[in-house]
């Protein structure tokens, strides 16, 4: 009797010890769950600054915005509610480790990219899941008919394309669905019931069947045959443009020769930029309508009263193309805003700035959160730097460059090196900045470097390589060679952070730009510090980049892993120059 109730005993014992490790694990894994969404997404407006982890108390972190745990008591996720928190970034596949989740609204940010193909694995067990107004795009994944406990689904307000897949109408518990506002195409799936009703597919303009309109066979494809059809059309449109194209070449040359040259600049743009024909042949309503696909167009009378009517009191700086102001709006949102010039035309730098930085994403990049465009004003908005512009810490004032030492100017130098690497080899398409200097360099609340001014801008895709054209110096001046001019003028940036010179300082008394560096040409508030050696090695990077044959420079890769190298031959630095692990696998 004694040995049967021992051996009860010694079970129960055993189910408490499991059920105390299940617990656990599960804590810390929605716990990192919570991590990974906060650093992959940029949070503009500091929503999820109450995420704080470095109280490890029970249930510490339900007390967090926006997420609701299955008990106060217990670290482990019922759901997340993150609408209109203004997150910037792709879809957090770190929710996967919130195990327990069943319930999820990422509605009203500014997610982008598409949906994840393995969506089920992801959010396996949600009933809610609400992506609506974002920028998604691409197809909806069939696999997101994987989610069995689905009830609600809402897709709408985004860029969706292609087919609804078949098989979520058949989820059996779905009773709210909305894909309205997106541009989906084809037949609505019979496989829905009939509480779905047509404003859940409304907006898509070339979806069809029940409920919406009846999707009918044109005329002429009961009549013709569809593949005689489309290949007397290829080849009627081939003539027709060799038709014309010889008449622009040879009764108007210089009109023709114009235009091959002008669309140059827009052709290798992303799909969704401005390449569907010349600015004079748009409309000012149907650009602006093109450009809200990148980011928000604000209310211009909204931005003129944070700042008093623009007032110099609220002026923190001059841009090349107009002024700067900090503004603070009714919200308590401080955002910066760059009012364009008026007397000037610049409404190519206006438009480039919005269809390149607006749709790029990286910590060290300038969020551009904005635009208005009112009669003949121009503002673009931005996420406010607090610590301004490099070139003023270097250069303008001596107490803030002393504040500079050698640690601190590294981790500057590989956060912009960082960027500007995923600029050239990480983005789906290669990007070329065209025009880096310290004034384009901007320092938030931690210093970190964030890139702006990005209206010289260039697109290239993966398999066109600027690289071709940059074995001369000739091809900079002709604007080619983008990607080995970007890393000559990183180069310059560099020698300035070491030297603590300005560039026409640089030219000098010693050249650097034709001698070996020495520690003489270094910056004498950095030397005697310990540091010596690596400041050599820093400066005989910068003398790389700015060699005079473009294709002796190294690539920006290179020049990012050389920097990373460097650093961490410093252990004591380690603590001192944050630095990802591999910038081909972790772009922030």
């Amino acid at each position: 009797m004694e040995k049967t109730n021992f051996r009860t005993f010694l079970g129960f014992l055993l189910v408490l010890l499991l059920s105390r490790i299940c617990v656990c694990c599960a804590s810390e894994s929605d716990i990192y769950c919570l991590k990974s969404i906060k650093d992959s997404l940029h949070d503009p407006f500091n929503y999820l600054g109450s995420w704080d982890f470095s109280n490890a108390t029970v249930g510490f972190i339900c007390k967090f915005s926006g997420v609701n745990c299955w008990h106060p008591d217990e670290n482990k996720v019922l759901s997340l509610s993150l609408s209109g928190y203004g997150l910037i970034g792709e879809f957090p596949r770190g929710i996967r480790n919130c195990t327990s989740l069943t319930g999820l609204d990422l509605s009203g940010n500014s997610l982008y990219g598409t949906i994840p193909s393995d969506i089920s694995a992801i959010v396996e067990h949600v009933t809610i899941l609400d992506l609506s107004n974002n920028t998604f795009s691409g197809y909806i994944p069939p696999d997101i008919a994987n989610c069995q406990y689905l009830n609600g689904l809402k897709l709408d307000n985004n860029y969706l394309e292609g087919e609804i897949p078949t098989k979520i109408g058949y989820l059996p518990r779905l009773k709210t669905f909305s894909v309205a506002n997106n541009y989906l195409t084809g037949a609505v799936p019979s496989s829905f019931s009939e509480y779905i009703t047509a404003e859940s597919f409304e907006n898509n303009s070339e979806l069809c069947g029940k409920p919406l309109k009846a999707c009918e066979d044109s005329w002429i494809w009961k009549h013709v045959d569809r593949a005689s059809f489309i290949k007397a059309f290829v080849i009627g449109w081939v003539l027709l443009f060799t038709l014309v194209l010889v008449l622009c070449l040879f009764k108007f040359p210089a009109k023709a020769i114009n235009k091959i040259v002008s669309s140059n600049i827009w052709k290798l743009r992303k799909k969704e930029h401005l390449t569907s024909g010349s600015e004079e042949e748009l409309s000012s309503q149907h650009k602006i309508l093109k450009l809200e696909k990148f980011v928000t167009r604000m209310s211009f009378t909204e931005l003129e009263n944070a700042t008093s009517g623009f007032s110099e009191d609220y002026l923190v700086g001059n841009g090349m193309l107009g002024k700067v102001y900090k503004a603070i709006l009714p919200n308590g949102w401080t955002l910066a805003i760059k009012k364009l010039n008026d007397w000037e035309n610049l409404e190519d730098e206006f438009v480039s700035e919005i269809t390149t930085l607006g749709g790029l994403r990286h910590r060290n990049l300038l969020p551009l959160i904005g635009f208005s465009a009112e009669k003949q004003e121009r503002l673009l908005v931005y996420k406010y730097m607090p610590n301004g512009g490099l070139d003023e810490w270097l250069h303008s004032n001596e107490v803030r460059a002393k504040i500079l030492d050698f640690p601190l100017r590294a981790k500057i130098a590989l956060g912009i090196a960082k960027g500007l690497a995923w600029l050239h080899h990480g983005y789906e398409l290669h990007v070329t900045h065209g025009s880096i200097s310290m004034r384009c360099i901007l320092l938030d609340q931690n210093l970190e470097p964030k890139i702006s001014n990005f209206w010289e801008a260039k697109f290239w895709s993966k398999n066109d390589s600027a690289l071709s054209w940059s074995l001369f110096p000739v091809a900079e001046y002709s604007g080619l060679g983008s990607y080995k001019q970007d890393i000559y003028c990183f180069g310059v940036v560099l020698l300035e952070l070491v030297t603590g010179k300005e560039p026409h300082e640089l030219t000098s008394s010693r050249n650097l730009f034709d001698h070996s560096p020495c520690l003489l040409d270094a910056d004498r508030d950095l030397l005697g510090k310990g540091a010596d050696d690596l400041i050599l090695q820093f400066l005989e990077l910068a003398c790389d980049c700015v060699k005079f044959f473009p294709n002796e420079r190294p690539t920006m890769l290179e020049v990012y892993d050389r920097l990373k190298n460097i650093s961490q031959g410093r252990r004591d630095w380690i603590q001192k120059i944050p630095l990802s692990t591999d910038i081909s696998s972790k772009y922030d």
